[in-house]
């Protein structure tokens, strides 16, 4: 912050508030992450939707959930009100009505496009978090995904994971003479090489999955799988492409809506390259509701995602958590959180007071302001503002009016969300559900007996070495070599790079496919998957 009356955005800083000091964002120092906190009803919405509008404006693409439907409202050209004058005046800002390029995002595809992943791709820790298995429960669905990673059972939706289990449970009693032979003794015998897979155990798995289903979860996994650099886009403007999660449903499954969040947070991880520091982020990503992602979560995940939070910074993102207390946060994720806007908390409690002490005294002390004190005499729109400066230190903290949005305050009506929608630029990419061949139409061949075996022959009758793979992947591009109902090596990593064979036109599978045979043969044919640090497949 510094004393410098101009007060509108420009190429290097954003313009929060104002107090005796005029607060402003580094665009430079934004992926350095942040954190908005206070209590509910303090301006937590205003602030965020303001840092989205500024981030937009500079050509930066921004991601938030939208929990209460409030957030909808940067999609249409705001409304110059009394107070939203009033208040522009005092900060000496001549107040233009804007409104800024949005796509909805709805996982549930009610009122946004739908977003989906593969279950392959949300990796099996992720999945037990969402499923809230203990270690070994969580230990039996890693090995559900080494098997099929290791089969080239592609796991898409939820029945390929029902059927995947089925297949590695042992089978009970002894099998007589007149028994028909079993199809899957090989599969069920790698899953035992790993360790003891109970029936008791899938059992209580697959009930976990039934509670998931009942809540959803089914619609979230499937194909087309999301593509995230369909959220890292500008408009014909140049300004960044703000992407709200619709969440008001969402948020009845807070176990599922975090950890969605946290895999697209990890997906963002593995698929960036390094950046180092650039002049603006490449995205920002607004975590609302941020506790959820912690509560009860184990160390091995909590120390995994302070892990992410800090390296991503490194890929240009910035993540900008959103909650009622800096105590929701655990200490060395906050730690690596250096913009901060903390609305009024209340302290009717001893706990509550120990919370106000404990939000004090992440700032930077200001010998003009009782930090404490002031959180609790916040008004509504106020804030207490630390923004990063030029060395990547904290600016002392200041009290300051935020100022108004641009676009408009509040929802939108269905009607402008759905003429929004039908304007949109992903339209029709996502909104048809397309049920390929994966892991359930396999196993369900293999048991009928018309399936090749995973290891067995070459099926397209390519000779061996590079030049034989290269071949079979090409002839299973078009469909001149694959025996039906066999996952050939082709078929695996152009999965893995194209991440849906339905989203991409035949060129450019064909132009990712000539990139990725160098790192991708290496790591995916023979063998298993290489997975990241949350679990997510890496394709590199």
């Amino acid at each position: 912050m510094t004393s410098d009356n101009k007060t509108a955005d420009t190429d290097e800083k954003i313009f929060i508030g104002k107090g005796e000091q005029t607060a402003w964002l580094s665009l430079a120092l934004a992926n350095r992450h942040g954190l908005v906190t206070g209590a509910t009803g303090t301006g937590k919405t205003v602030s965020l939707q303001v840092m989205a509008e500024g981030f937009a404006r500079a050509g930066v693409p921004v991601f938030a959930a939208d929990i209460k439907g409030d957030l909808s409202g940067i999609s249409e050209v705001g409304e110059a009100k009394d107070f939203i004058l009033k208040r522009a005046g005092e900060m000496g800002l001549n107040f233009q009505p804007d409104q800024f390029s949005t796509v909805f995002w709805d996982v549930f595809g009610e009122q946004g496009h739908p977003v989906r992943a593969t279950v392959t791709e949300m990796g099996p820790l992720l999945l037990s978090r969402m499923l809230d298995l203990n270690d070994v429960q969580e230990g039996v669905l890693n090995v559900a995904f080494r098997v099929a990673d290791e089969n080239g059972l592609t796991l898409i939706d939820m029945k390929d994971l029902r059927s995947l289990l089925d297949a590695i449970a042992p089978m009970g009693g002894k099998k007589g003479p007149d028994d028909e032979e079993d199809e899957l003794a090989e599969i069920r015998k790698a899953a035992q090489s790993f360790g003891n897979v109970s029936k008791a155990t899938i059992g209580t798995i697959q009930r976990q999955l039934l509670v998931l289903e009942n809540q959803g979860g089914t619609k979230f996994f499937g194909e087309p799988a999301l593509l995230l650099k369909d959220f890292m886009k500008t408009d014909s403007d140049g300004r960044g492409m703000v992407n709200i999660l619709v969440a008001d449903k969402l948020m009845q499954n807070p176990r599922l809506y975090a950890t969605f969040l946290l895999w697209m947070l990890s997906e963002l991880f593995e698929e960036l390259p390094e950046a180092g520091d650039l002049p603006k982020p490449k995205l920002v990503f607004f975590f609302d509701e941020a506790h959820l992602l912690f509560n009860d979560a184990p160390k091995a995940l909590l120390d995994k995602i302070e892990q992410v939070v800090r390296l991503i910074r490194s890929k240009g993102v910035g993540v900008y958590f959103v909650t009622q207390n800096p105590i929701d946060v655990p200490d060395k994720v906050l730690a690596q959180l250096g913009n901060r806007v903390q609305h009024a908390l209340r302290a009717f409690t001893p706990r509550d007071q120990k919370a106000v002490n404990a939000a004090a005294q992440t700032f930077r002390p200001n010998p003009k302001l009782d930090t404490a004190r002031v959180i609790m005499e916040l008004g509504k729109g106020e804030a207490l503002v630390s923004f990063l400066e030029g060395g990547g230190t904290p600016t002392m903290v200041e009290r300051v009016m935020i100022r108004p949005p641009t676009a408009r305050i509040g929802p939108i009506t269905p009607e402008e969300r759905k003429a929004i929608m039908s304007k949109s630029p992903v339209k029709g990419k996502y909104d048809t559900a397309v049920d390929a061949e994966s892991a359930y139409e396999m196993l369900q061949k293999r048991v009928a007996g018309t399936a090749a075996p995973a290891n067995g022959a070459d099926a397209g009758g390519s000779g061996g070495g590079i030049l034989g793979q290269i071949g079979s992947i090409v002839g299973t591009i078009f469909g001149t070599n694959v025996k039906r109902g066999r996952l050939s090596t082709g078929q695996v990593i152009a999965r893995d790079v194209t991440r849906s064979v339905t989203n991409r036109v035949v060129g450019g599978i064909v132009a990712d496919l000539g990139k990725s045979v160098g790192g991708s043969l290496g790591g995916s044919v023979g063998r298993a998957l290489v997975r990241g640090a949350l679990g997510g497949l890496l394709r590199r």
